[in-house]
């Protein structure tokens, strides 16, 4: 076999997984002292806390804060190996996998690949928009937010000024509800102490669900009361409303009305990747993974799939379970006891989901939690949502600075992460504007903007 390069080829037997996601770092920890040898593939060389990143994109954390890298926790362990790769295909038949770094052998292969950003086939959208999946999409909202009100601060026309201001976000899911509250709160506190010339007064905050409401994974009322908590911080929120284009300064919504803004945050969808190799028969409705209860990809005998783009069929999950963490976690838990157990030639256990609960924040003391028999909201849910959050977090250091950032601007309003640090450029490289949804100065045609 074509073995990666200076991966050392093992006398036991390798466990390759695909993702360092919450389901692909569980896994890896908890084989890291039972005698296989475990390869981790990702495309990045760290962890991402991924509930947390919206924090990162409106200013609150350092991206660093909700990362952590995977050498770091496979220190001292000589049978953990980590490569930055990206699948490419899967043979099953000789029981390898095809990266974009090489090929690589594997005894068990484990796809906990996650999910990525659905633009539902709208190139305009998938070209305009921002996404955030990734700390580097975080890092670009953040980016392009400052970018665009450092630009404002040159317009005189208010019409050309809201264009800059205004800010559109996708999805009534976590992400968009979290996210928006927390830019509704830099409208409130932060911005205007950062660009006192500017007049807020012009800047309107869009939430856009396609669905009847908020939070669907979560009861009527706490959807309900998530809606009370953005409109009293200022959002204007729309249900039953689909964004139909966007083309970097207009978005264009099914009934025809269009917003300006050069501000589109695209939280409304997700897709498992699609992965070469395999029997598109495994895949459901929704492009997940067919699995046993054991996690077991159906029709292959040594290959498994846990987390988001996983779906095991049983009583009321008849499409899968929830795409959240908790489940990612326990199934990676589930089948690395598995994966012992096949070692010592006993019985396994099948995978038994414990529903924890769901929480949302929505902003300073604001958030909803539905727990097993409780559902609660206000001061206590954010509490609540604020330690667990924490709690999960990779790392004491990095548990330490979100408690320091969260305290500091708890009590003065403020934080002082709002830097605009872009890549420098080579001489010998064509001079091109920073990352950021940059657009040539507007004109005013009647009652519309153009170039």
């Amino acid at each position: 076999m074509d073995y990666i390069k200076n991966l050392p080829k093992p006398g036991y037997k390798r466990v390759v997984i695909v993702g360092g996601g919450f389901g692909g770092l569980k896994l890896s920890r908890k084989l890291l002292k039972t005698g296989y040898q475990v390869v981790l593939i990702d495309k990045n060389n760290y962890h991402q806390f991924q509930p947390l990143l919206y924090q990162v994109a409106t200013a609150g954390l350092e991206p660093s804060a909700i990362a952590f890298p995977f050498r770091k926790i496979f220190q001292n362990h000589k049978r953990a190996h980590f490569r930055i790769a990206e699948l490419q295909s899967i043979d099953s038949k000789n029981n390898e996998i095809t990266t974009n770094i090489g090929k690589l052998g594997y005894d068990y292969l484990v796809i906990a690949a996650g999910l990525t950003t659905n633009f539902f086939g709208n190139q305009n959208i998938k070209m305009n928009a921002l996404p955030m999946k990734q700390v580097s999409d975080a890092i670009l909202i953040r980016n392009t937010i400052l970018q665009n009100y450092e630009a404002a601060l040159n317009q005189t026309d208010p019409i050309k000024t809201e264009a800059y201001l205004n800010i559109v976000i996708v999805g009534g899911g976590p992400t968009g509800v979290e996210l928006a509250g927390a830019v509704a709160e830099m409208k409130k506190f932060i911005l205007p102490k950062d660009y006192p010339e500017l007049d807020f007064d012009l800047m309107s905050i869009h939430l856009f669900e396609g669905a009847p409401r908020l939070l669907n994974g979560f009861s009527e009322k706490s959807s309900q009361k998530a809606r009370e908590y953005l409109e009293k911080l200022g959002v204007i929120v729309e249900v039953n409303t689909i964004v139909k284009d966007y083309d970097s300064k207009y978005v264009t919504l099914v009934d025809g009305s269009r917003h300006c803004t050069f501000n589109l945050v695209w939280a409304a969808g997700v897709k498992p990747i699609e992965i070469e190799g395999l029997d598109l028969k495994i895949l459901n409705k929704g492009n997940r993974i067919l699995t046993d209860e054991f996690n077991k990809i159906k029709g292959y005998e040594n290959i498994f799939a846990i987390g988001d783009i996983a779906a095991i069929q049983t009583g009321e999950n008849k499409n899968g379970h929830p795409q959240v963490a908790q489940v990612a976690i326990q199934q990676a838990a589930n089948l690395g006891t598995n994966l012992k157990q096949m070692k010592a030639g006993k019985k396994l256990r099948p995978f038994v989901y414990k529903n924890k609960g769901s929480l949302a924040t929505i902003g300073r003391n604001l958030a909803v939690a539905e727990l097993p028999g409780f559902r609660f909201q206000g001061f206590i849910a954010w509490v609540l949502w604020s330690l667990v959050h924490v709690l999960m977090i990779i790392g004491v250091k990095n548990k330490l600075f979100i408690l320091m950032d969260w305290s500091w601007s708890y009590f003065n309003y403020d934080h002082s992460l709002r830097l605009l640090i872009n890549p420098r450029k080579k001489k010998n490289e064509d001079s091109s504007p920073p990352p950021g949804n940059h657009n040539p100065p507007l004109k005013e045609t009647g009652n519309t903007l153009s170039n």
